[in-house]
């Protein structure tokens, strides 16, 4: 089964997401690690890979070189609370395919985003 996958240092917004996952009918995982979280593309069919730009062992700029640079083929969407003129203009380099701010309506956002990148 496709998996989704979110990496992000917040136990509170790990919850969360679960619970998002659990409620829209996706296959979810969630990963406190940026090492975890890669260990787990590498083993599964991850399809869509949320991070935070915050993780617990190392910040979300170098989790995504890593993902970018491993044969993952799928998509890194960021969900973060970080600036987000400042992180979009750094992301944009590196084909991000999407930054969603943690404000406002990110779960409408997210969820319009997966259905793109699942083809639903």
């Amino acid at each position: 089964m496709k998996t989704i996958i979110h990496v992000d240092n917040s136990e509170f917004f790990r919850k969360l997401m679960k619970t998002f996952f659990a409620e829209q009918g996706f296959m979810g995982e969630v990963f406190s690690q940026g090492a975890d979280a890669l260990q787990a593309i590498k083993q599964g069919d991850v399809v869509v890979v949320i991070t935070g730009m915050a993780l617990a062992d190392m910040d979300g700029d170098e989790f995504i070189k890593r993902v970018l640079t491993s044969s993952y083929k799928g998509s890194i969407i960021v969900l973060t609370s970080n600036d987000p003129e400042a992180e979009q203009k750094i992301l944009s380099l590196t084909g991000v395919t999407a930054y969603i701010p943690k404000s406002g309506a990110w779960e409408e956002a997210l969820l319009h985003q997966l259905y793109q990148c699942l083809d639903l």
